[in-house]
């Protein structure tokens, strides 16, 4: 089943953020601060996020994002490339990464590694990569002048950066390469994603679309580890912006009454009493898209989406209401303050929230 939806914008107040620490944009250095932090520039704070990967499915990059979505403007720093080495992976940015970033006004700053360290025991790989600090830190303060949308920001980037910032990371690579005596992946990798801009944004829009898709085509065969579902009903949904972005999702579970479609993301944990919180905030972000839908259809009949975050738990006895959390003898004082935010998060941004032991 293809579930087809449109956004044409974004409305939502985070509940589950983190109070962020603040530092001062004096002693900047990207590759010493956390996962996400406040940025105090002059009397410009702004909230800042980095990944360690421009891989969506590494490392929790969208708890990272989510954490800064309570502050006015947030910038988010991705490596346009990031190879581990021959005997690591290699990953490369995808289109439907910005889409969705500029979706959720969030400013992105490319940038690439520029050192790494020799990993102790395997051969062939590197680890501890660092950014180029100084070019984070030129595109920080551009960020600060610039008075357009981060949508406008990103698409300028593309077009205008990308470019030369592919050549910095190839050659860069190969100046890693030579001084750790590490071999990195064929250098045609990135020749071709550098082909993708020669005709401007397009090319790189239809293969990132492709690729999406068909991680999309192979999650519909697959149970997750991590998953624990009341029923094997999957679907597809593609989501369209107003501009045409597409982005590709797999809904875990989906659930059709009446007019009435329930999209439901299931986070699952087999040793805890309730999921790790980047768990949770990964699927909050699901839940931001999901709120925000129109024109929800499915072969030509449109419904009204019911977004769910289901929380399920191999460590619990019975489900977990609303009203049971204060009183629950299995949650702890840590556990009962996130349900209670997530609940919170839930009401105000009309989504559904069950917690229920796996079946």
């Amino acid at each position: 089943m293809n579930i087809t939806a449109l956004i044409t914008g974004i409305e939502y107040n985070p509940k589950l953020t983190n109070d962020l620490t603040v530092f001062d944009f004096k002693n900047f250095n990207i590759n010493e601060l956390p996962a996400n932090c406040l940025i105090n520039y002059d009397g410009f704070s702004f909230g800042l996020s980095k990944w360690v990967s421009p891989k969506r499915t590494r490392s929790y990059p969208y708890e990272r994002v989510y954490n800064t979505l309570g502050t006015a403007k947030r910038i988010t720093v991705i490596p346009i490339i990031k190879d581990e080495g021959k005997r690591g992976d290699r990953d490369f940015i995808q289109w439907d990464t910005i889409s969705l970033m500029s979706l959720l006004d969030v400013f992105v700053v490319f940038a690439y590694y520029k050192r790494a360290e020799k990993h102790k025991t395997r051969r062939n790989k590197v680890t501890n990569q660092q950014f180029d600090n100084e070019l984070v830190k030129q595109k920080i303060s551009e960020i600060k002048n610039y008075h357009s949308s981060a949508l406008h920001w990103n698409l300028k980037e593309i077009k205008e950066s990308f470019p030369d910032l592919i050549q910095k990371a190839k050659t860069s690579y190969n100046t890693i390469g030579k001084q750790l005596a590490v071999e990195f992946h064929n250098e045609q990798g990135i020749d071709k994603f550098a082909n993708q801009f020669i005709n401007g944004v397009k090319d790189f829009m239809q293969t990132s679309r492709l690729k999406a898709q068909e991680a999309q085509n192979r999650e519909m065969q697959t149970i997750q580890p991590k998953e624990a579902l009341s029923t094997l009903t999957k679907a597809t949904i593609t989501i369209e912006n107003y501009l045409g972005g597409k982005y590709y999702f797999t809904t875990d579970e989906i659930r059709i009454e009446k007019d009435k479609i329930y999209l439901i993301e299931a986070k699952h944990s087999r040793n805890s009493i309730l999921p790790s919180i980047g768990d949770i905030k990964d699927g909050l972000l699901k839940m931001i898209l999901y709120t925000n839908l129109k024109n929800v259809s499915v072969n030509g009949n449109e419904y009204s989406a019911i977004p769910v975050l289901k929380l399920t738990s191999s460590k619990l006895t019975s489900d977990i209401s609303k009203s049971e959390i204060e009183t629950n003898t299995v949650l702890n004082k840590r556990q009962k303050e996130i349900l209670n935010k997530l609940f919170g998060e839930a009401n105000e941004n009309s989504f559904e929230v069950i917690i229920e032991k796996a079946v």
